[in-house]
């Protein structure tokens, strides 16, 4: 499928996001560094856990909002407040001594926006797609992110120490088209609206998340892509402290490679073999059977990641990160479409949201194995993973595929 045979929220959404990202990317990941040089290392830790929990629940009610209310006006409004909000950052940073507070501020509110909007843009996706395409979607929206994020680290390391108030401007202007881009193009195609169901809001939000999370099939889905994220997230927690404390520093060619420096070049590997060989990939996947295809494309990302977190030879590491990456360009557009298939036309924004529990839980089982690391050796922890990767395997294929067998069975033996 050619992209301009793409339905129009799809480009938009796919050149839109591409551009923001790239330029989202160079500043995002610095904001750590940025906030332990203004503050303290604390004040840094603490106050970016109170926005991962605040961005967790400001989720949740995006989703129910997107449902509730048309999402084209969602994006509108959220979009707008977030260009509004970086510009408060980029006018933080012009007087000598930063306003950091209202940076702080700012930042926060961005994250509260942000997170309102997506799982309206999230929603808008599926709904703009069908079974027959949504692969193909998946699978340029997974490239174009990778490449995206690959530039804006580029434009990071280039231009963050000198220039900050530059980079900030830049993701001003950028945020500032998302508006008028979405206004001009963007198509609200949904038809069905979620009824409110209790005069309370507060109720009628846990109301909507209930139906969610007695969807026992969804939810297998959603903790089994936790389980096997956190494998992948794990490379820059456990295995990167690894890494940093055993890696003996070794020479290639000129270069001399320590631990940090080999972690850097295991995350620059991952994101230039997405860039190169994920339609390669996708187009050799689509000739065979799409549960096999899943299976294969795990085992290889499990067997992967169970290397890499003991590894301690370069070659090892760079060989079974190869591994792992394949494996995830194999398995990572099947289980995106089933998923998305699974959602109900008029839950889209709220299942997109409680799907997003998949990223922080990862994230969080990910944080953990550094705690674990420290009681641990190496090869116990590579062990420790692969319970965790094939618990993940098992509650994802049962999800996408053995519940729907229950149910067809179901609905075969009630039709007799």
């Amino acid at each position: 499928m050619a992209f301009k045979d793409y339905p129009q929220n799809i480009k938009v959404r796919l050149i839109t996001s591409f551009f923001n990202r790239a330029v989202s990317s160079a500043v995002m990941p610095f904001m750590a560094l940025f906030f332990a040089q203004e503050m303290s290392k604390v004040w840094a830790g603490m106050f970016l856990v109170f926005t991962v929990i605040v961005s967790f629940f400001t989720n949740l009610i995006g989703g129910y909002i997107s449902d509730r209310f048309p999402r084209k006006r969602v994006l509108l409004l959220t979009s707008s407040l977030s260009a509004l909000l970086f510009l408060f950052m980029t006018l933080s940073l012009l007087p000598e001594d930063n306003l950091i507070w209202l940076f702080a501020i700012a930042y926060a509110a961005f994250v509260v926006t942000s997170s309102l909007g997506r799982p309206a843009m999230h929603a808008i996706i599926i709904d703009s797609t069908t079974p027959e395409n949504r692969k193909a979607v998946y699978a340029i929206e997974y490239w174009l992110v990778n490449l995206s994020m690959a530039i804006g680290a580029a434009l990071g390391g280039l231009l963050y120490v000198n220039h900050q108030i530059e980079l900030f401007a830049m993701l001003t202007v950028t945020s500032a088209s998302l508006p008028i881009a979405y206004h001009i193009w963007l198509r609200d195609e949904s038809t069905s609206r979620l009824e409110k169901q209790h005069q309370n809001v507060l109720l009628d939000v846990i109301q909507n998340y209930k139906i969610a999370f007695q969807d026992i099939p969804f939810v297998k889905v959603v903790v089994g892509s936790m389980f096997i994220f956190a494998a992948e997230f794990s490379l820059n927690s456990y295995i990167g402290v690894r890494l940093a404390e055993t890696f003996e520093t070794v020479q290639i060619g000129e270069f001399q490679v320590g631990g940090v420096r080999m972690l850097s070049y295991l995350n620059i590997q991952n994101m230039l073999l997405v860039v190169c060989f994920t339609f390669i990939i996708n187009k050799l996947t689509d000739r065979f059977n799409k549960k096999n295809v899943l299976l294969f494309g795990l085992l290889l990302y499990g067997i992967g990641y169970v290397t890499v977190t003991s590894a301690n030879t370069w070659y090892i590491l760079v060989l079974f990160n190869i591994i792992a990456t394949l494996g995830e360009l194999i398995y990572s557009p099947i289980r995106n479409t089933e998923e998305a298939n699974m959602m109900p036309a008029n839950k889209r924004g709220s299942y997109s949201a409680f799907s997003n529990l998949s990223f922080s839980g990862a994230d969080l089982v990910a944080r953990s194995t550094i705690i674990m690391g420290a009681y641990l050796v190496p090869t116990m922890m590579s062990v420790y993973i692969g319970v965790i990767l094939m618990a993940g395997i098992v509650l994802l294929y049962a999800g996408l595929f053995m519940s729907k067998n229950v149910s067809n069975e179901g609905i075969i033996n009630a039709t007799v």
